[in-house]
């Protein structure tokens, strides 16, 4: 055996270490807080607030999760969180397939400014316009309405420059195919880019429905009551149900899980759609 092979044995040996010890480093820093909420979920007072920490429960308390889905009004916080998500989404979905087709396959003066404008719109942080959208929408009178809370939301950046670039990808030679045998702007898009795009679609809806379902600060700030407030909303709410200086951590924790559970079952659904979604055009050849 040469040195040559030695060595490069060495470096393959050091790099699967490394790449093992990544893999750890993530399961611990992901596994152990997924462990405590459901850990938690399970725990009864004395066992939370209690030091040192106790990492098994002396007694199992699944009533927390009873607690969780009737001290407050569970089914109407996971109805408003349904109709909030259903409807931004699907708009998102739409205006951002759109100006995506629009960007890429029409022609007009101005789209490389309009798309640089988008892309300046995804580096302002959400959190910057807050108070403008909060004072316009109060001026509107839509305050603790779904209307309130579901238009300030629709901003389709990401979604935009996620299809522009997945449609940049497509052959050309498809499309002029498409063109000359008479193929409308519609009948491109539905018989020709869409089909191509379903991956990078699946990929855009699983991010859009994520980021949708978590959405907090927006939700907190436009409900008022409990009529249009949405999970991550109801859980804040559930930390004051009883005592608001100590918090019973057990039906929140439970109710953390019961929130996760719809988009995680989602998310492993579509997992495998969205990981080629994100990665298409990544290898050409």
């Amino acid at each position: 055996m040469t040195a040559t092979t030695q060595a490069h044995r060495r470096r393959i040996r050091a790099v699967t270490l490394l790449g093992y010890a990544a893999m750890l480093c993530v399961l611990i820093i992901v596994g152990v807080p997924l462990f405590w909420i459901i850990i938690t979920s399970f725990k009864a007072r004395p066992d939370i607030y209690t030091q040192p920490a106790v990492y098994w429960p002396h007694s199992w308390h699944p009533e927390n999760y009873a607690e969780a889905t009737t001290a407050l009004p569970f089914l109407t916080f996971l109805r408003n969180s349904l109709i909030v998500t259903g409807i931004v989404a699907a708009v998102k979905f739409a205006l951002g397939i759109f100006s995506a087709y629009g960007l890429v396959f029409l022609r007009f003066p101005g789209k490389t400014a309009i798309f640089l404008v988008i892309i300046a719109a995804l580096m302002v942080p959400n959190q910057i316009t807050v108070i403008s959208n909060y004072a316009l929408v109060a001026q509107w009178g839509w305050r603790n309405t779904f209307l309130g809370i579901i238009v300030p939301l629709c901003g389709v950046a990401f979604g935009t420059f996620l299809m522009r670039n997945h449609f940049l990808s497509i052959p050309v030679e498809v499309i002029e195919a498409a063109r000359m045998d008479g193929a409308g702007w519609w009948r491109l898009l539905v018989r020709v880019v869409l089909p191509m795009s379903g991956p990078t679609m699946v990929a855009f809806a699983v991010v859009t429905l994520v980021n949708e379902w978590n959405e907090y600060l927006w939700p907190f700030l436009m409900a008022d009551d409990t009529g249009v407030a949405t999970l991550p909303v109801g859980l804040t709410l559930l930390q004051n149900t009883e005592n608001p200086s100590v918090t019973n951590w057990g039906p929140v924790m439970a109710g953390t899980l019961l929130t996760m559970l719809p988009i995680l079952l989602v998310f492993l659904i579509l997992q495998r759609h969205m990981i080629k979604g994100l990665t298409s055009g990544a290898v050409k050849g």
